[in-house]
């Protein structure tokens, strides 16, 4: 698998020739090497109805460092009184489904049925996670889901039903990561949601230089390009074990997250 996606990999070009609003190029499939070779070059997947594939690069880059993360005063206090249940891969079909559905400040929707089915063949290899926020009534409320590669994390969408559910998984997200020791979690784009609970802007190059290090690569002088493609081929298989799904789901405690 390491070799397609070491093939996959060289085949975008240099992130630097992105266009200004971050486009890199277009075209390929969903494959999951492809999109596992993607994200382990910084690289990522939006697009509408009628586009072909469309892969982005940013820059700045979004991030939320997990030591800044912080909830605003009022959703802490409607937390406390009104506290969710959370789940580890419960409902990861019914959570990119709801993160797919129409929103009112939508036109439409990104993740496309092709882009649902993806995402799910990434989850049965256990790349790719939701968080569940359920209510009391054992309904869901919100949720998140995203991409797990190394010791990076690469949020994709979240929803919410009910108020603060989405904030609520994002907490769970955030202390999940660092239970595992996690390093990076990419926002990829700006949003006011994110920035108000500790999100910052990276210039391409940092952010690059972060993904090298939470991928266990090195980072050679100067370097910017796609890990694999610029990397050592030695370095890069000596960093493929910790490229290795997540072996295990987590389970919710008021104490935190255990193994289930």
């Amino acid at each position: 698998m390491y070799a397609t996606i070491a093939f996959l990999a060289a085949q975008f070009p240099p992130l630097e020739t992105a266009r200004e609003d971050g486009l890199l190029c277009a075209g390929g499939d969903l494959r999951p090497e492809r999109l596992l070779a993607a994200y382990s070059c910084g690289v990522f997947p939006w697009y509408s109805e009628g586009l072909p594939i469309l892969w982005w690069s940013p820059d700045p880059r979004c991030v939320l460092p997990l030591d800044a993360f912080q909830l605003p005063a009022r959703s802490v206090r409607y937390l406390r009184k009104h506290p969710f249940r959370l789940t580890h891969n419960a409902a990861f079909g019914a959570v990119i489904r709801a993160c797919a559905a129409p929103r009112k400040s939508s036109d439409g929707t990104w993740i496309l049925q092709e882009m649902v089915e993806a995402y799910e063949r990434l989850h049965t290899m256990g790349y790719a996670h939701s968080i569940e926020a359920w209510d009391a009534d054992n309904r869901l409320a919100g949720g998140l889901y995203g991409v797990a590669l190394g010791q990076a994390f690469f949020g994709e969408s979240m929803f919410h039903i009910q108020s603060e559910a989405s904030r609520a998984a994002l907490v769970g997200l955030v202390d999940l990561l660092r239970l595992r020791g996690a390093m990076l979690l990419d926002c990829q784009q700006e949003t006011p949601h994110i920035m108000r609970m500790g999100g910052t802007l990276l210039p391409r190059a940092e952010f690059l230089k972060r993904l090298h290090t939470a991928l266990r690569f090195p980072v050679p002088k100067g370097e910017q390009g796609s890990l694999l493609q610029r990397s050592s081929t030695q370095a890069a298989a000596d960093a493929w074990d910790v490229w290795e799904p997540w072996d295990c789901r987590y389970a919710w405690s008021t104490s935190g997250w255990f193994r289930s």
